[in-house]
């Protein structure tokens, strides 16, 4: 049995009124690790071939807003507190900071796709 992104939704959103830390849920072809709180600390210098990564499972949004400029591109530099992009999880919008500096060398996720707990977003250069 395959989940749609509604199902997902909808368990995140009964994590979010439960008093649970941490689930995980691993099915044929699919696996969600949810955990509240903050995101672990990232290094503050990237090692070769680093990658920024999703923080959480929702929807990857490059921009704020339709036809608006993306919030960097392919060679722009970044500090740990840029924010790179936005991720949408129950209608609530998160912005992603970069979490180390460096330079944008890849764009990994499609904008408006959903993306998965440590999915990686950015390859720093």
């Amino acid at each position: 049995m395959a989940l749609t992104d509604e199902d997902v939704r909808e368990i995140l959103r009964l994590i979010d009124e439960s008093e649970l830390d941490e689930l995980r849920l691993e099915m044929p072809g699919f696996n969600l690790h949810v955990r509240r709180g903050a995101a672990a600390p990232v290094a503050a210098a990237p090692p070769a071939e680093a990658a920024i990564t999703a923080p959480m499972l929702g929807t990857f949004y490059r921009a704020s807003a339709p036809g608006e400029q993306p919030f960097v591109e392919v060679g722009d530099e970044v500090e740990p507190d840029t924010v790179v992009c936005l991720i949408e999880v129950m209608k609530m919008m998160n912005a992603i900071p970069a979490g180390v500096s460096g330079r944008i060398a890849e764009v990994c996720a499609e904008n408006a796709q959903l993306v998965e707990f440590g999915a990686p977003l950015f390859r720093l250069a």
